[in-house]
């Protein structure tokens, strides 16, 4: 009987798996001060090569800097 309900389990016992690592991912991108440095870079050398405005580079620099001052310990 055990076998038959880990059988019919598994699909959701493998969708929880997924599901965990996806949020594990989500929270280390939210919290992760380095990631926030890096997409800042990103889209200062998208500016550079004139590939967004400078209001949207704004715009988006304002919040991943609130984001950056958000996540970095005081």
């Amino acid at each position: 009987m055990f076998l038959i309900d880990d059988l019919l389990l598994l699909p959701f016992k493998g969708l929880m798996g997924v599901l965990r690592k996806v949020n594990e991912m989500a929270d280390r991108e939210l919290s992760d001060a380095d990631l926030i440095r890096e997409k800042l870079m990103q889209l200062r050398l998208m500016f550079e090569l004139d590939e967004i405005s400078a209001e949207e580079y704004e715009r988006q620099e304002r919040q991943l800097m609130e984001h950056l001052d958000a996540v970095q310990p005081k």
